[in-house]
C-alpha cells in the first residue's frame, strides 16, 4: 500500500458529527480498507469475558498475510442500555476501528471511530440514582449530597454550575431539578452577552442592580437569552438618549 492509496480510500470516508467533531464510522473504515486491500482480512478475538466485562483484539493484515495494525478494546455489559443486550458486538467493533486506525485509515479527523466515542458517552451518564448519591469532593460541603445542599443553598450550586467543568456534576444537577444546562456554545454566547451588557451599562451609566430588578434576577447568569438581548435594546436606548442629551 502507497500513501497515495491511503489517502485516496480516506477520502471516500464519509464521517459522523459527534458534539462538534468529525469521527468515522468503523463501517466506513472497513469500506475503505477493502478499497486497497479486497483480499485482506481481519480477526478478531476475545480475549476475556468475565463479570460483565468484555476484552476483544482485532488484527488487520494485507493479502500476504502481513499484519498491518492491532487494536483492543474493553466494555462493561451494564454501562449503558445498549451495552445491556450489545456489549460483546460493541467491544469487537470498536477494536476493529482502533485496528484499522493503527493501518492509517480514518485517521484525519481521529484515531477513536464514532461508535467507539458514542458508546463512552454512553458509559458517562449519569443514573437517577447516582445523582441522589453524588457528592460534593471538595469546597465547604465536601461530603455533602447535591440533593441536600439544593434545598439549603442554592446559589452555591449556581456558582458551582458556572465554576466547573465536571460533566457528572451538571447531570445529577439535570437529573434532580429537571433543569436542561447551556451547552459549552450557548454558554460562551451568555458570556460574550453578559460583557456587552457590563459595557453597556458602564456607558449608559446604568446601576447592574437596576437591570437585575427590572428582570427579577439575582444575577445575571439567571438572565435567559431572550432577556438579555431586551436588556441590550434597553441599553442601546439609554446610551443614545445619553450621547443626544449630552449634545
Amino acid at each position: 500500500m502507497g500513501y497515495l492509496d491511503l489517502a485516496i480510500a480516506n477520502e471516500t470516508i464519509e464521517t459522523m458529527d459527534i458534539k462538534g467533531k468529525d469521527y468515522a464510522n468503523v463501517n466506513q473504515r472497513i469500506k475503505a480498507f477493502r478499497m486497497v486491500y479486497p483480499q485482506g482480512s481481519i480477526m478478531t478475538k476475545m480475549l476475556s469475558n468475565e463479570n460483565g466485562v468484555c476484552v476483544f483484539k482485532a488484527a488487520v493484515y494485507d493479502e500476504f498475510g502481513h499484519l498491518l495494525g492491532v487494536g483492543h478494546a474493553y466494555e462493561k455489559e451494564d454501562s449503558s442500555f445498549i451495552n445491556k443486550t450489545s456489549y460483546i458486538e460493541n467491544c469487537e467493533t470498536s477494536a476493529v476501528g482502533r485496528a484499522l486506525a493503527m493501518c492509517g485509515f480514518g485517521i484525519d479527523v481521529s484515531v477513536a471511530s464514532a461508535e467507539e466515542v458514542q458508546n463512552a458517552i454512553e458509559n458517562q451518564k449519569v443514573t437517577e440514582e447516582d445523582a441522589k448519591n453524588y457528592e460534593f469532593k471538595f469546597g465547604k460541603y465536601k461530603g455533602k449530597k447535591l440533593e441536600e445542599i439544593l434545598s439549603s443553598d442554592v446559589q452555591y450550586v449556581e456558582w458551582m454550575l458556572h465554576n466547573t467543568k465536571d460533566d457528572y456534576f451538571k447531570q445529577s444537577y439535570e437529573l434532580l431539578t429537571g433543569v436542561t444546562l447551556p451547552t459549552e456554545q450557548e454558554q460562551d454566547e451568555r458570556i460574550a452577552l453578559i460583557n456587552q451588557i457590563n459595557q453597556m451599562a458602564l456607558d449608559s451609566d446604568t446601576d447592574m442592580e437596576e437591570i437585575r430588578y427590572y428582570f427579577k434576577v439575582d444575577s445575571m447568569q439567571q438572565m435567559t437569552i431572550k432577556q438579555m438581548n431586551e436588556c441590550i435594546k434597553i441599553l442601546e436606548k439609554k446610551i443614545f438618549n445619553k450621547i443626544v442629551t449630552e449634545e
